[in-house]
């Protein structure tokens, strides 16, 4: 009888992170390898090599950013003329208009308001979504499910599934990285967990800063000190897996030693901007008086630098702005204006830097929240949750850019035209990557576990 790929690996004598250490001691290691692949080759011709996730954490409103709608301005302030669906807090008010004015851009002529003066400039790369839906109206529950694609806790990250069934071309970095702007989402650091794939496909959180990884620089004196600390530990665990049978912690954790000591040389010189132009820099925001905008355009900058090492997957967390995030349930003006100068620029110079470099044509850029907001008032002048109709945006290799895809109704509430779900979003990201969602499993549980779960299909409108 066939012998399957992880009872082999149970009944080897040291288990797949002995065999893994003593591969990367006896050689150096090379670029284009691939770390602990599942397919070994992607199921078909990929687009894209690496994905950007620009995750808007808290729900940007979409019709105050890219679905204009009239009838909100012809009604504003007067009582909300559609049925309202149950809200996450009870203060719902009358129509609220956008204060924000749209212009339309590009040769695609795509509306978009003055909120994204950059990104606008490059609405002809964008395939704009406007009827995305959730499941979830309630931030952990709604963050669990646009990361994982379920609404509990616990399962694997949309970047710990790419990871898992593609690898890494940089065995020096993590294949999936989330740049921490200083707002950890709700539900935590689950949104980025593991889930019960192997622990070593978890998210590699980097802070804001010049130390984005703690203990990143050695403490040991004499550099063989540290390598020999490591050997040491690696023996103990090897030992351990021969008398106690292969366990993923310590298969895991020999794998992050590894990792986190290789890491020592890769991560100053990624973070080190020393050759970065000056224009560079003050394209991304860097030198900008709002420092939320500094924080994100470094992330930003830092997110390209990654793509061209090879990492897999990056998601970029928002920065504090009044100390929250995109969840103006009052303040709508002040709160989305400073949450959209804080990344507008920086976003803007991504797309363009990523072009400028070659590196559009093989990257994934997707920007969304967890969310939007209802086009009525909470309270005078705020938005509730609103997980009916939304907008999100896709660019880079494989996206017919200039395309509006779906459309809500005239108040913007709910989506009427070709409903998009998360799992469609995610399917069509891991297409781009060469990855047929309904293959890539994991059997746990007495089950075959996906990231679409039993549902999920392609946004072909939006795909080139």
């Amino acid at each position: 009888m066939a012998m399957s790929r992880r009872d082999m690996l149970r009944q080897a004598a040291c288990g797949f992170g002995g065999v893994a250490l003593s591969s990367m001691l006896a050689q150096s290691s090379m670029a284009g390898s691939r770390d602990v692949p599942v397919l070994g080759d992607p199921h078909y011709p990929a687009k894209v090599k690496s994905v950007i996730f620009l995750y808007m954490d808290g729900g940007p409103s979409q019709v105050d950013t890219f679905d204009p709608k009239e009838r909100l301005t012809k009604d504003n302030g007067k009582p909300f003329a559609a049925k309202r669906e149950p809200t996450q807090f009870n203060n719902a008010g009358n129509t609220l208009g956008s204060p924000w004015k749209f212009n339309q851009y590009g040769e695609s002529g795509i509306p978009v308001s003055d909120l994204f003066k950059h990104v606008a400039q490059h609405v002809d790369d964008l395939a704009v979504v406007r009827s995305m839906t959730s499941n979830f109206s309630e931030h952990t529950n709604a963050n669990y499910f646009l990361h994982t694609g379920s609404g509990l806790q616990g399962r694997p990250s949309m970047g710990a599934w790419t990871s898992y069934g593609l690898g890494s071309e940089n065995q020096d970095l993590p294949g999936f990285v989330v740049l921490n702007g200083g707002l950890v989402p709700p539900g935590g650091l689950d949104n980025f967990n593991s889930g019960f794939l192997p622990a070593a496909f978890q998210g590699s959180t980097f802070q804001s800063g010049d130390m984005p990884v703690a203990n990143i620089l050695p403490q040991e004196k004499k550099p063989g000190l540290q390598r020999a600390k490591l050997d040491l530990l690696a023996s103990l665990d090897q030992s351990a897996m021969q008398r106690d049978g292969v366990h993923d912690q310590l298969e895991s954790a020999i794998k992050n030693y590894e990792l986190a000591f290789r890491m020592q040389s890769a991560v100053p010189d990624l973070t080190n901007l020393d050759d970065e132009t000056a224009a560079t820099k003050e394209a991304y925001g860097m030198n900008a008086k709002f420092e939320p905008t500094q924080i994100y355009a470094r992330q930003c900058l830092l997110a390209r630098r990654l793509v061209e090492r090879g990492v897999r997957f990056i998601e970029l967390t928002c920065p504090k702005v009044r100390g929250d995030r995109w969840d103006q349930h009052d303040g709508l003006r002040d709160g989305h204006e400073k949450n959209a100068l804080a990344v507008d620029q920086p976003i803007g110079a991504l797309l363009a830097d990523l072009k400028q470099r070659g590196l559009f044509e093989e990257t994934l850029v997707i920007w969304t929240g967890e969310f939007g907001r209802t086009p009525f008032a909470q309270g005078k002048n705020g938005r509730d949750h609103n997980p009916y109709g939304f907008s999100s945006w896709l660019a880079g290799g494989g996206i017919k850019g200039g395309t509006i895809y779906g459309a809500t109704d005239e108040f913007g509430y709910r989506a009427i035209e070709n409903k998009v779900e998360i799992h469609d979003l995610h399917a069509t990201m891991l297409h781009l990557l060469g990855v047929d969602h309904e293959r890539l499993t994991f059997r746990w549980s007495g089950r075959d576990m996906r990231l679409t779960d039993v549902h999920g299909k392609l946004i072909d409108g939006i795909l080139a």
